[in-house]
């Protein structure tokens, strides 16, 4: 049985002194996944016992930037997709294990206006292309903060988001497609009608306290190993960022 953990830290340095160690060990996950880290490598020596890490750090200071640590030791690690247009921004770590790959990902955002939608139409294509390419080899595991909230029960204020990065009609259209091609939802997969679970708040109009939010943070499996599944969670009890930490464990 394994244990998944990830978690958009939204700045690593930050979320340490919020209780990031405590809440790490707590959660004693097999595999603990970082998106939005906003680091550069030396900027932080954080490491576990019984833990190996890897990083991906983005060219630009301060943004983006992803991790895993992992009590068991991989095959082999990637960093990127394979696409230079993507791969200096330091969104996906690939870890490949005996039986399955461990994928991390931070989507792009759409940003204000939509004005990097375009840019993530083309990453949406690629990325998945290269989802089921590793997906020929061996099933997938990919968490992350996908950036998206696919459907209406994934926020809660979907009439006014409509048309706003996160949710609109062409980045869940993506996802769908994605879900459609061989991948599952296993937060939904277990909870297919549960309200009000998200991951993600606004620090803007006590969004939290409210649980006004948005579930844009996924553990996406292959399709092929739904019968692995154990159980899926969202940890919304554990603080220290904007994000929660989201879990998925499975008998892989």
């Amino acid at each position: 049985m394994l244990k998944f953990i990830s978690w958009n830290v939204n700045g690593l340095r930050a979320c340490v002194e919020k209780g990031f160690e405590e809440a790490f060990l707590k959660l004693d996950a097999d595999f603990f996944c970082l998106q939005e880290t906003k680091m550069q490598a030396g900027q932080l020596d954080l490491q576990f016992p019984g833990y190996e890490s890897y990083w991906n750090y983005a060219d630009k200071k301060g943004y983006s930037g992803t991790a895993i640590y992992t009590k068991h030791k991989p095959l082999s690690v990637s960093y990127g997709i394979g696409v230079d247009e993507h791969d200096h921004e330091g969104r996906v770590i690939t870890l490949e294990m005996d039986k399955f790959f461990m994928v991390t990902c931070y989507t792009p955002n759409s940003q204000d206006g939509l004005k990097r939608l375009e840019y993530r139409m083309s990453w949406e294509d690629d990325f998945r292309a290269y989802l089921l390419s590793l997906n020929e080899k061996k099933p997938v595991v990919v968490c992350g903060d996908l950036n998206v909230a696919h459907n209406e029960i994934d926020l809660k204020n979907p009439k006014t988001n409509h048309f706003n990065a996160g949710f609109s009609d062409e980045e869940r259209g993506k996802m769908t497609v994605l879900l459609s091609s061989g991948f599952t939802d296993t937060f939904r997969h277990f909870n297919p009608d549960l309200k009000d679970a998200y991951s993600w708040w606004s620090y803007r109009f006590h969004a939290r306290e409210k649980n006004s939010g948005w579930r844009i943070d996924y553990f996406l499996t292959s399709s092929s190993v739904d019968d692995k599944l154990v159980s899926a969670a969202i940890h919304n009890e554990i603080f220290g960022s904007d994000h929660c930490p989201v879990e998925l464990v499975a008998d892989l």
